[in-house]
């Protein structure tokens, strides 16, 4: 017999087992929780309210260029919102705030719609209402010279590009058209049956209706179909051809078309807006691999006993070496930007990195600098959040907003309006970068690149540049005019004709940054401008940006960077061989599977291989 004490010794461990058990079946039922919940939470647009991994502005400018006699008027709201989609898609679609007006209280001519946040909200709701006829005819791009057709671009944005490029072959082209030919024969049937003398024909048109409708009972794909389909459609034919020929009631007939034609469009709809919502998903959402990579480095960061500081700190703040300063929270991104630059520099030891990021993802960063090596070149990563700058708003500005994108819609002749519409993607500066001089007070020249782009030459000339007194150099984009936009510029002096710019790549000089208040000037805007809201605020980057550099910009000569990489098909091998610089804007990423594959081998040369949280992570875009 066990004595009390051996009793209770062995009931001691016997009782953590079971605790072990308890907490092990509770960890299990927590682990299917969470994989229910989140997945449901993501659907509903909780994620809304979760900080993003990388900003992508979807937002929809038409452009009104009055001098050539253009004209734009909105896309007319959808009739019927009986579609279960719609639903749906309102839940990824903030508020939108009240349209803007001119200074004089007039509606604008154009539509600047809150900036988009990644993997929330599809682009503007307007931009999303509109008719089946409308969607027909976006797709298939209308007949020149129809004033009434929309541009697919102006609805959809870049899916329209993508879809155009990664379109599949029907494999139920002849299953659609039995369908049609079904529903065209129920149709005339019922009113062929009451004609006198028509008996053959009614005959002839039922046992086709049931042979269609057999073929179509055991056929998804026409790989399903027998051998002998096509004799029924020319049997089909013939017999809607007589149909069609006889004086037959057209009540009943337009009816039943009628109601082909609300189905069909009504299917279009849903299959597109579906389409398009998946897409925006797919091109706004960080992928998982990178998103595991940054949550790998930043635990492995913690866990590493090793110095993981710095040793040329007196780097920073020495104006003697070259400073570039990218705003980022992409990590892979960032890192392939540095990796281009110091691969084509001839003097990369003088090249000093500055690169901004969050507190969510500074560890991330941090560690992979520190463990990987960029040809001597220094590397310097900050926390946005530890500076706790103040703008002169008197707001504490603790989120970094770097780099936005417009997309911007224009046409120059309403009669032509399909083939001269064009959709650009403009880079602006965020509201962080104008507080340059007071997070970098000892230097006197920058280069702020942005992490989508890739350095394919030596930039030392471009670092050399004579602004000629001006603030910033960067390319002029003259496609878009400010007097297209005179709607969104409040009532500050400007040049009507005057080239818009584009923020990929800029040399700023400080000192002439500080002399002009380049950063009071543009907290003197925003006050004209509606801020309240995140969205807002957002939309304000496009007119800030634009007029707080009125006059102060010295233009870089185009061959210094290729723009379109992220949204144009079109671009030629040669043109982008040819660039110093490329620039991937659009929301086609080469770090996204979405992206543009002819141009994401230019990105990929500069891809490490060997890193072992790479192989890990499956990072290989």
């Amino acid at each position: 017999m066990k004595s009390p004490g051996t009793a209770a010794a062995s009931a001691a461990p016997a009782g953590k087992r079971r605790w072990r058990c308890v907490a092990a079946a509770g960890a299990a039922v927590a682990l299917a929780f969470f994989s229910v919940v989140v997945p449901l939470a993501v659907l509903l647009g909780l994620h809304a309210r979760f900080p993003s991994m990388y900003m992508v502005d979807e937002s929809a400018v038409s452009v009104y260029d009055g001098s050539e006699g253009g004209s734009w008027e909105p896309i007319p709201p959808e009739e019927n919102g009986t579609l279960q989609v719609n639903s749906t898609v309102k839940e990824f679609v903030p508020p939108t705030p009240k349209e803007w007006t001119n200074t004089n209280g007039s509606q604008p001519d154009t539509v600047i719609a809150p900036p988009i946040q990644q993997a929330t909200v599809l682009e503007d709701s307007s931009s999303l209402n509109f008719t089946g006829t409308d969607l027909k005819d976006s797709f298939e791009q209308g007949l020149p010279g129809d004033e009434n057709e929309k541009s697919c671009q102006l609805q959809f944005g870049s899916y329209c590009l993508w879809s155009v490029e990664h379109e599949e072959v029907m494999k139920d082209f002849i299953v659609k058209q039995l369908k049609d030919q079904l529903f065209v024969a129920r149709a005339y049937y019922p009113s062929i049956v009451k004609l006198d003398g028509m008996e053959k024909l009614s005959h002839e048109m039922k046992q086709n209706i049931q042979e269609h409708g057999h073929m179509l009972s055991e056929a998804i794909s026409d790989a399903d179909l027998p051998e002998l389909h096509r004799v029924n459609i020319a049997k089909m034919d013939q017999t809607i051809a007589v149909a069609k020929s006889c004086a037959v009631e057209c009540t009943n007939v337009e009816k039943k078309l009628t109601q082909l034609l609300d189905m069909t469009q009504d299917e279009a709809l849903f299959h597109a807006r579906q389409s398009a919502y998946l897409y925006r998903l797919g091109v706004q959402t960080l992928p998982k691999s990178l998103h595991c990579l940054s949550m790998r480095l930043t635990v492995d960061y913690f866990n590493a006993s090793a110095d993981m500081e710095h040793s040329d700190a007196e780097k920073f703040g020495n104006p003697a070496f070259q400073h570039y300063v990218i705003f980022s929270t992409n990590l892979l991104a960032a890192s392939m930007t540095i990796n281009s630059s110091v691969i084509n520099s001839e003097e990369s030891a003088n090249m000093v990195f500055h690169l901004m990021t969050d507190g969510q993802n500074f560890y991330a960063f941090k560690n992979w600098f520190i463990r990987n090596s960029y040809k001597g070149a220094t590397i310097r990563v900050l926390n946005f959040e530890d500076f706790q700058v103040k703008n002169l708003g008197n707001e504490i500005v603790d989120q970094l907003s770097s780099s936005e994108e417009f997309r911007i819609t224009s046409n120059s002749n309403a009669v032509t309006l399909n083939t001269l519409m064009r959709t650009e993607y403009i880079s602006m500066f965020g509201h962080s970068l104008f507080l340059l001089p007071e997070l970098f007070t000892n230097l006197k020249r920058v280069i702020v690149l942005e992490d989508d782009t890739i350095v394919q030459r030596d930039l030392s000339l471009l670092w050399n540049l004579d602004l000629k007194g001006k603030v910033i150099g960067a390319v002029q984009f003259c496609r878009v005019k400010f007097r297209q936009l005179r709607a969104y510029l409040p009532n500050f002096p400007y040049n009507s004709s005057s080239c818009i710019w584009m923020s990929g790549v800029s040399v700023i000089d400080l000192n002439e940054w500080r002399e002009h208040d380049v950063t009071g000037i543009h907290h003197r805007i925003l006050e004209k401008l509606p801020h309240d809201t995140e969205a807002s605020w957002r939309s304000a980057a496009l007119p800030a940006g634009l007029l707080a550099f009125e006059n102060l910009i010295h233009p870089i000569e185009d061959q210094w960077v290729q723009f379109g990489l992220g949204h144009d098909y079109g671009l030629t091998h040669g043109a982008i061989k040819k660039a110093a610089i490329l620039h991937y804007n659009g929301n086609m990423k080469p770090w996204l599977e979405l992206g543009i594959h002819r141009y994401r081998k230019y990105w990929k040369r500069y891809l490490p291989r060997d890193d072992v949280f790479m192989m890990d992570c499956n990072v290989n875009p």
